[in-house]
């Protein structure tokens, strides 16, 4: 994590060893875990899930609510988008 970034999350690293046994430099590496995993654009999720769901076995008329369902519940929302924005973004 870079220094800037990880300057705007001390204040979360602080509240972390407060309220859980997690020591400082733990407390860091879970942020920074935490930060790349929701740093995946829109597009890269939305590309990411159909491909894993598809490997299930799974129809577009399946995954495509799921996703939308998703986007709406991640912790910084996504802007709403149609099933057939989904579909654009997997295949253009």
């Amino acid at each position: 994590m870079s220094t800037a970034r990880q300057h705007s999350h001390e204040d979360l690293i602080a509240h972390l060893t407060r309220t859980t046994l997690l020591r400082p430099g733990e407390a860091a590496r879970v942020v920074a875990e935490v930060v790349a995993y929701f740093s995946e654009s829109l597009e890269e999720y939305v590309r990411r899930r159909h491909g894993e769901m598809k490997a299930r076995g799974m129809t577009n008329e399946q995954i495509f609510p799921t996703i939308a369902a998703e986007l709406s519940a991640r912790p910084v929302a996504a802007p709403g988008l149609s099933l057939r924005q989904l579909r654009r973004i997997v295949y253009g």
